[in-house]
């Protein structure tokens, strides 16, 4: 007896409707220098608060896939929902998002990635962070044609609080972090 093969429903649309996710072939060079360009530009968005130059980094019509927020097509909505992130509690308070860790897949045009996000000094020079591993596609030319970002909101969510409970305890717990820690249940108790 033979039985159908099962894909997750992601697998599924990918399969028939999404876009390809294989790419032409890309050297290892061109990868590496392709990915040292995006992490340069990720580092400047962080120090600036640009986000224009690293959405401007994919393709047009980019499939973003970020698991808390679902998936957006096209830059417009990835431009939207970057700034609306990165001007809000926790991305607000965010400070840089180093690689801890790469890998090239030429034969997909892809790189694997894990990402710190440390917060900003609550006042006492502790460091705050969580990680996430991001899988992004290059397209060529420069520019990614996908990126999904993939992680455990929990991790997120724990170190903010215990950003915000840091902050409320030196007195340094700003109107944006406050408001955040009374949305998400921990008020100032």
């Amino acid at each position: 007896m033979t039985f159908p093969t099962l894909h997750s429903g992601d697998e599924l649309y990918r399969r028939t409707q999404g876009p390809r996710v294989t790419s032409p072939s890309f050297s290892r060079s061109e990868l590496a220098a392709a990915f040292e360009k995006f992490e340069e530009t990720v580092a400047r968005a962080a120090e600036t608060r640009d986000w224009d130059a690293w959405v401007a980094q994919y393709t047009p019509d980019v499939e973003y896939i970020e698991h808390a927020a679902g998936t957006m097509r096209g830059r417009e909505q990835v431009r939207a929902w970057i700034k609306q992130t990165m001007t809000t509690f926790p991305g607000s308070h965010m400070v840089a998002f180093p690689t801890l860790w790469s890998v090239i897949d030429e034969p997909t045009g892809r790189i694997i990635l894990e990402l710190d996000n440390p917060m900003r000094d609550p006042g006492d020079g502790t460091v705050i962070s969580a990680t996430n591993i991001s899988i992004i596609t290059y397209a060529g030319d420069g520019q990614w044609c996908r990126e999904e970002d993939i992680y455990n909101p929990l991790r997120f969510l724990r170190a903010g609080m215990k950003w915000c409970r840091k902050a409320q305890a030196l007195g340094t717990l700003d109107e944006d972090a406050a408001s955040w820690m009374e949305e998400n249940g921990w008020g100032s108790k």
